[in-house]
């Protein structure tokens, strides 16, 4: 039976609601050591009333739930390394116990490494900052507008879709994808050529979020090898098919989805897209990337490589292209990357001559170097917080910061 709504048997801190008489727009109070906080409303009250229904020793969340799945064995991790071994081609990358990591760690019960990688990267403080960094436009007023986050979930289903017909390590897969990005800086590429004056060797993103980033994370060694390598203009291709595979659906993810930013932003318009495009593609961003997936997974059932066949390879060059000359390298865009170079660069001397805010902790390793904190910690910002520290800090005029009007 439902537990009473005046007391309820649990671990942890005491919640107690009363139904007491409520004044004029108080319904109901909740109790918490002794805090009151009031709901002004019917549903928040039933909403926190909520606490499921105890059928014997467990509680449902639903009390009229009359669900089965059992009885059953568990899966444990060692089941499912070897469902996956059974089911994935010669090639594939195999998980193996805790996986291989800077710091050794026992093995998980129930998941394997690479789900565990997974699941760190979805969880973790730099993947939700992506959400507030720049695609294309910077800080845009468009919420439809792409973000480094929604980017990467892009890439992640665009990755997951070749992976599992290609028969590879799904779950290694969504981690490299998830994670490929973690290293850009506010306002996209831009902030590469920012910081590479204060970085030995240049700031690519895809090493100071392989190697910096998500250090803390503590990730198996192939994860974190995709991460590094999934730009094309690396010097060293992906070790593993799977991050191979999400080199590939990063091209074809940002292509689409940037070329659909550009034509709801009214940049271009659809008879501007180049027709083998339209014609091998198809019209729409559904119809492409169906397209990209179906020809990279051709390509390796006939040749057993990752790659893309041809004809489909030639089409997302010349999308690439078009997206450079009427997208990327448009006049508004470079006139925000001139404006935000020596904002980001003035935000790291600040940082690195006058220390860190109070409660910034530098990171492991960092801390006997501030130039080097301090590039961690400007990298790490949104777009609107280091717009929003250029004002108080840098005493930047407002009227300089380059907003997007799409």
């Amino acid at each position: 039976m439902a537990p009473s709504a005046r007391s309820s048997r649990r671990s942890g801190p005491t919640f107690r609601l009363t139904a007491k008489r409520a004044r004029p727009g108080r319904v109901a109070t909740m109790r918490d050591n002794g805090a009151v906080a009031s709901d002004p409303s019917e549903r928040g009250r039933a909403w926190a009333l909520a606490n499921g229904s105890r059928r014997g020793p467990i509680r449902l969340a639903h009390p009229g739930s009359n669900l089965r799945i059992g009885p059953l064995v568990p899966l444990r991790r060692e089941d499912t390394e070897a469902i996956e071994d059974a089911a994935m081609t010669a090639g594939a990358t195999r998980a193996v116990g805790a996986g291989r990591r800077p710091v050794q760690e026992a093995p998980d019960a129930w998941r394997t490494c690479f789900e565990r990688d997974r699941d760190r990267i979805v969880h973790s403080t730099a993947l939700r900052r992506a959400a507030g960094k720049t695609q294309v436009f910077i800080a845009p007023a468009n919420d439809h507008l792409r973000t480094r986050l929604t980017h990467a979930l892009e890439v992640a289903q665009v990755a997951v879709a070749m992976a599992s017909s290609l028969r590879l390590n799904v779950a290694l897969t969504q981690a490299i994808a998830l994670a490929h990005d973690c290293g850009h800086g506010p306002f996209g590429h831009a902030s590469e050529d920012a910081f590479s004056p204060y970085v030995p060797g240049g700031y690519d993103h895809a090493v100071w979020g392989a190697d910096v980033t998500l250090a803390d994370l503590n990730l198996c060694d192939e994860t974190v090898d995709g991460v590094r390598n999934h730009s094309w203009s690396r010097p060293s291709p992906p070790r593993t098919p799977e991050g191979a595979v999400t080199s590939l659906a990063d091209r074809v993810a940002y292509c689409c989805h940037d070329l659909d930013d550009a034509l709801r932003s009214s940049l271009v318009h659809s008879r501007q897209v180049p027709a083998v495009v339209r014609e091998l593609c198809g019209e729409t961003r559904s119809q492409q990337i169906g397209t990209f997936i179906a020809a990279v997974v051709e390509a390796g059932a006939k040749t057993g490589r990752i790659g893309m066949m041809e004809a489909e390879a030639a089409a997302l060059a010349e999308l690439r292209a078009f997206l450079y000359e009427r997208v990327y390298l448009r006049p508004e865009s470079l006139a925000q990357r001139e404006a935000v170079i020596p904002l980001l660069r003035n935000l790291v001397e600040h940082f690195a001559e006058g220390g860190l805010p109070p409660g910034v902790q530098p990171a492991r390793g960092l801390v006997a170097d501030p130039l080097a904190a301090a590039v961690r910690y400007v990298s790490g910002m949104t777009d609107r917080f280091a717009l929003r520290l250029a004002v108080e800090h840098l005493g930047w005029d407002p009227r300089r910061i380059p907003l997007s009007a799409a």
